[in-house]
């Protein structure tokens, strides 16, 4: 069973990241890096996601868009949230399904794509049997060279 609540939050804050990167959605591609990892599947569906550190589960979800990928976390950021938070959370990070760069797959329903990366993450999360966690989710858009 799901949690309505708990799905309008992670879809609110999934919506704001996407909304608030799309100049760079189309500007850069990040490429894949890390170590291993673990699948989630559900059908079609193949996310790719790693843990890190112990504690209170931290949900991190790299900004970007279709640009969402663990690299993007470890490299794309000011600064490494896994690295800072690992030593006091559960760290939990996954590539967005079909991100430029990202090992995740599936089709997206063209009507609720966004709720669909929504699904994902919470499967993720219930996969692992974690059923309260924080989320964290940061953009930093380059700059345009626009005044």
């Amino acid at each position: 069973m799901h949690d309505p609540t708990r799905r309008d939050i992670l879809a609110a804050g999934a919506m704001a990241t996407a909304l608030a990167t799309t100049p760079p959605l189309f500007a850069q591609q990040t490429g894949q890096g890390g170590t291993g990892g673990r699948f989630y599947e559900k059908g079609p569906v193949r996310i790719h996601y790693e843990e890190a550190g112990s504690g209170f589960p931290l949900l991190l979800i790299a900004g970007g868009g279709l640009n969402s990928t663990i690299s993007g976390l470890t490299s794309g950021s000011p600064f490494n949230p896994i690295e800072e938070f690992k030593g006091e959370y559960r760290c939990i990070f996954a590539d967005l399904r079909n991100a430029n760069g990202g090992q995740s797959s599936g089709p997206l329903e063209i009507d609720r794509p966004w709720d669909a990366h929504t699904d994902d993450q919470l499967g993720v999360m219930d996969h692992l049997g974690i059923d309260k966690f924080m989320v964290a989710s940061a953009s930093v858009a380059p700059s345009s060279g626009i005044s």
